[in-house]
């Protein structure tokens, strides 16, 4: 089982369809298409300046191999290692990409597979039962009540108790 994020457009309201046609769902845990093609991985994710960090940094640490004289093995396994990084740190960078495009996470849901992570979302986000569909003409919103969003954290449900 693996967990997934959920990121929507900033301000968007639960049980709107159209911010769910916007979202996107992130898996969380090693990326091997990050490890194997680096750079590559996160242009096809349209990760512009992620990928020009990672490139900037491979290109870095193979002018700084060549300046200590590694041989070619020792910048093998460097090169290696860097890439190891890549791919266990790409998903935090996706995250953070949409983070500061507007799109922070709002939910997370533990799913086998991406296709069980979308009907979850889905689910949970459409949830009528959560969001009035129509607030009268002069009425208030209903206070917010614990259920009504997921919250990302190590203790919730200890945070009532105080």
């Amino acid at each position: 089982m693996r967990t997934y994020t959920l990121h929507v457009p900033e301000g968007a309201l639960r049980g709107d369809p159209r911010a769910l046609e916007q979202a996107h769902l992130v898996r969380d845990g090693f990326s091997w298409g990050a490890f194997a093609f680096t750079v590559l991985w996160f242009l096809r994710h349209r990760l512009w300046l992620a990928a020009l960090l990672v490139l900037v940094g491979l290109v870095g640490l193979a002018l700084a191999g060549r300046a200590l004289g590694l041989p070619p093995f020792a910048a093998l396994v460097v090169t290696g290692l860097a890439s190891l990084l890549v791919g266990m740190e790409a998903s935090s960078l996706r995250r953070w990409t949409y983070g500061r495009r507007g799109k922070p996470a709002r939910d997370a849901v533990i799913a086998g597979s991406q296709e069980e992570a979308e009907l979850k979302v889905a689910a949970r986000w459409l949830d009528a039962e959560s969001v009035p569909s129509v607030i009268p003409t002069g009425a208030t919103r209903p206070a917010h009540r614990r259920g009504d969003d997921a919250v990302i954290g190590l203790f919730p449900a200890s945070e009532g108790g105080r």
